[in-house]
């Protein structure tokens, strides 16, 4: 391993210089000079031949004069860089290079020297990387030289500069010190590519390169790992209340992730940057979780309007890392982790990560248990600097009681939130499969290559008694059924390839995707159903009722949708502070499916055939006003296909078209540690399906619903060890033209407004150093909970908190959820499903 190391000071010179002792230390490699003019520079990054030589580690150390910035390499390659000056900053681009820490690909150090106000090193491009050292007065002084480390910068801040030095040691320009560079004991100030903050920089799933979330017109939030652990996140679900203008949904007794993002639901999901199904998803392997408000279409297809959610993957590390913990709490809560990961080989070109949860708990809910098993094995193999292949299998498993929840009718708010209108003997058995290729190559510093291979086998299992809308003639008698749906394996293929291409049409920078999504998606279910089972007294329950031997209806269906998507995007920088997106995608849906609607009676199939066809376009621009101050607009589209819906002549409805409008202003504040978002946004889907008014058995595809909102999102630190994460939104979503539904009526699930706030503060230093208090608020407001008969659900406030202690390497942590007890619902369009009372957990855990 070679290693790229900076020492920096503060002067009012702005010089670099060579220091004359260099010479003698000059010994592992050449000596790389600073480019002066542009044919220089043209000169030093113009080698197509050569792959970017990657960071694997980035380590701060006090030295004699100042600090140094240790950037770990694997196989002593040489480092080409070009510097320039912006006020007090002095900036390196590092050409031919590129960050892969272990946690993150962005490393920032505030204050690391009297003089400098902070050091940052972070991908700046697929093939450079920038390092950026902020002086406080002053423009620091660079000194370069070189050891058996690499390269050196050499910096003194004034404070120091002007103190005399010891007479035992000698000086920076002596050779001694050079020849004792080995022995020195550095003084380690962070931990290596780590970074306990809350602010993610940058993402790739808005435009699948890696881009500042600053230069993209579209409000992007993430909720990163450090929230989710703080937060005692195990479901998905949970992540996603952080974020404005979301809100969850309990789908089929909790067995799906599905959630209402600016009025408008969508049933599928991105597993890094890939469509997945939303059946059931265990959080022990989930690093962060990314909400891309609007239109998505461009990139991915088939996504509702209002946004989608991203879930970004554990990957396999560079270093041995190791942890593992406990968490037990209320209602029989247990569940045991281990995360573990590190290279398999000596030269570290083979990386590992294994992940392995079980969860067992009871519920505030009468007689529902259940018991969760995942396990997620990763493999990273790096063949040279050029080409990354990975490999990710999970598999969960699950055995709960199955939970439907309560109909939409005032008497439920009379019952205890305790009640189950179901039946104790009641099932739900889940067991998923996901297998995800990778492959990443880079032919030279200007053209990369990425596919990605997604195969998913998810297999549910349902028995249940279902409440019904109706009563016997007491009033509290309800009626209900009895359904099971047995296990029938749904599959999906998904293959993903993106060719990316950095070039310049004179000054104006570009980069370009070309992609192309290949796609089968096949979805088979089983349902056999009767009414011949005993109502319960919703007042004085009596459960455990024989199951009956025989079904009135059985019914089966089975589709398969494939899906051809070609699409192409530019990013381009006109000037530095003025950026443009362009983007456009044509989509090829095929939907076929086959319906059996009663097999006891013998009645026909029903056959389905479509064929769609759309082009998605997205137009945004970002205009940095000042640094810290980003504004942008955009245009972009959706559809969705309008699958098993038919006018009365047979023929297929088109497929619902989503505008959106978007303006919205981004901000850094605090040195760029705390990240800000206000965007206003005006949303219109249009032919939404109907019912035909010369026919109700029939649709029509002129229906329109509108989602118009303001959101304001913030997310980072505001002083040292003081983090938060806070959103606030108002959204009118309703129904603009509709033959059924009254125009004005609200969408389901979806507030009119909201708002969260958590916010940690760990003390930094002295006797209580380690302590980390927090607290978090989460209101939404009124909801209704279906269309057809709007019945509103009440807003809610819950207020969360925990308490944390770390020390070394280990940490106990008790969250304390609902405190005050508050009762709230949440819907899936058509069921109510009661939320957990006050809720106490307590976490251990150890890392190394």
């Amino acid at each position: 391993m070679s290693a790229f190391s900076v020492i920096f000071t503060t002067s009012v010179n702005a010089e670099i210089t060579q220091n004359n002792s260099a010479s003698k230390i000059l010994n592992k490699s050449e000596f790389i000079q600073f480019a002066k003019t542009i044919e220089e520079w043209l000169v030093q990054s113009s080698n197509p031949s050569q792959s970017p030589i990657i960071i694997t580690g980035i380590r701060i150390q006090e030295s004699q004069n100042g600090i140094d910035i240790i950037l770990d390499t694997q196989k002593g390659e040489k480092l080409q860089t070009v510097s320039r000056n912006e006020g007090n900053n002095v900036i390196i681009d590092i050409k031919n290079a590129q960050l892969r820490l272990e946690k993150s690909n962005t490393f920032r150090q505030e204050k690391p020297l009297t003089g400098i106000t902070a050091v940052e090193v972070k991908n700046s491009d697929a093939n450079s990387i920038t390092l950026t050292v902020a002086g406080e007065t002053t423009l620091p002084k660079v000194e370069l030289f070189d050891d058996d480390e690499g390269l050196i910068f050499e910096v003194t801040s004034a404070t120091t500069a002007t103190q005399p030095q010891p007479e035992s040691e000698p000086q920076p320009s002596e050779s001694p010190q050079a020849e004792n560079v080995e022995e020195q004991e550095p003084i380690e100030l962070v931990v290596t590519g780590e970074q306990d903050s809350y602010l993610v920089p940058e993402t790739s799933s808005a435009t699948r390169t890696d881009t500042p979330l600053r230069d993209i017109p579209q409000s992007i939030q993430i909720v990163p790992k450090e929230v989710i652990q703080e937060q005692r996140i195990t479901r998905i679900s949970d992540a996603v209340r952080n974020v404005s203008s979301v809100s969850p949904r309990t789908e089929f007794s909790g067995s799906y992730d599905v959630f209402t993002i600016r009025g408008f639901t969508d049933y599928n999901l991105l597993r890094n940057g890939t469509k997945t199904q939303n059946f059931f998803i265990d959080g022990s392997n989930i690093e962060q979780v990314e909400v891309l408000k609007g239109p998505a279409s461009v990139l991915y297809g088939q996504f509702e309007p209002g946004g989608i959610v991203n879930l970004v993957t554990k990957k396999p590390l560079i270093n041995p890392y190791y942890a593992a913990e406990f968490t037990a709490g209320s209602y029989d809560y247990f569940r045991p982790a281990i995360d573990i990961s590190g290279p398999l080989t000596p030269d570290k070109s083979l990386l590992y990560r294994l992940n392995v949860a079980y969860e067992s708990a009871g519920s505030f809910r009468d007689f529902i248990d259940s018991e969760v098993f995942s396990i997620t094995p990763a493999l990273t193999f790096n063949f040279g600097d050029a080409t990354t292949v990975g490999v990710e299998y999970e598999y969960v498993n699950t055995d709960r009681a199955f939970d439907r929840g309560l109909r939409p009718q005032d008497f439920l708010f009379d019952l205890p939130i305790s009640r189950n209108l179901g039946d104790k003997n009641d099932r739900f058995k889940y067991e998923g499969h996901r297998l995800n290729l990778l492959l990443d190559h880079n032919f030279n510093q200007n053209l990369q290559l990425k596919s990605n291979f997604t195969y998913q086998l998810l297999s549910p299992d349902a028995e249940y008694v279902n409440p019904s809308d109706d009563f016997e003639a007491d009033g509290r008698s309800l009626l209900r059924d009895y359904v099971i749906s047995p296990a029938r394996p749904s599959k999906d293929l998904t293959l993903q390839t993106d060719l990316i291409s950095k070039f310049k049409t004179g000054s104006i920078e570009h980069q370009l995707v070309l992609g192309l999504d290949l796609s089968r998606n096949t979805f088979n279910y089983a349902q056999s159903q009767t009414t011949n089972f005993p109502s319960l007294d919703i007042f004085n329950p009596v459960y455990g009722f024989p199951r009956p031997d025989f079904f009135e209806s059985v019914e089966e269906y089975e589709s398969q949708t494939d899906t051809i998507g070609v699409y192409l995007q530019d990013q381009i920088a006109l000037i530095p502070n003025f950026k443009l997106l362009l983007g456009g995608r044509y989509d090829f849906v095929n939907f076929k499916s086959t319906f059996i609607p009663d097999i006891v009676n013998d009645s026909p199939s029903e056959t389905s055939k479509f064929y769609d066809e759309a082009f998605s376009p997205r137009v945004g621009i970002v205009y940095q006003l000042i640094k810290p101050i980003s504004l942008y607009a955009s245009y972009s589209t959706s559809f969705v296909p309008n699958n098993n819906n038919a006018t009365a002549d047979g023929e297929p409805l088109e497929p619902t078209r989503g505008t959106q409008y978007e303006i919205g202003v981004k901000a850094e504040l605090f040195d760029g540690k705390l990240s800000t978002t206000l965007a206003a946004y005006d949303i219109t889907k249009t032919n939404v399906a109907t019912v035909d008014p010369n026919d109700d058995n029939f649709s029509i595809a002129v229906g329109e619903v509108k989602s118009r909102g303001i959101e304001l999102d913030i997310v980072g630190e505001i002083t040292p060890g003081w983090k938060i994460i806070a959103s606030g939104y108002l959204n009118d979503a309703f129904v603009s033209e509709d033959n059924s539904i009254p125009t004005g009526t609200r969408l389901e699930n979806a507030a009119y407004n909201g708002a969260s706030l958590w916010t940690t503060y760990e003390f930094q230093k002295g006797s209580l150093q380690g302590l980390a208090l927090s607290a978090g608020l989460f209101y939404v407001g009124d909801r209704i909970a279906n269309q057809s008969d709007p019945f509103t659900i009440p807003s809610y406030v819950r207020t969360d908190a925990a308490i944390a202690y770390r020390r070394d390497n280990w940490q106990a942590a008790i969250n304390f959820k609902n405190i005050f007890n508050t009762r709230y619902y949440d819907t899936n369009g058509y069921l109510i499903f009661p939320q957990a009372p006050f809720t106490v957990l307590g976490t251990l855990s150890v890392s190394f």
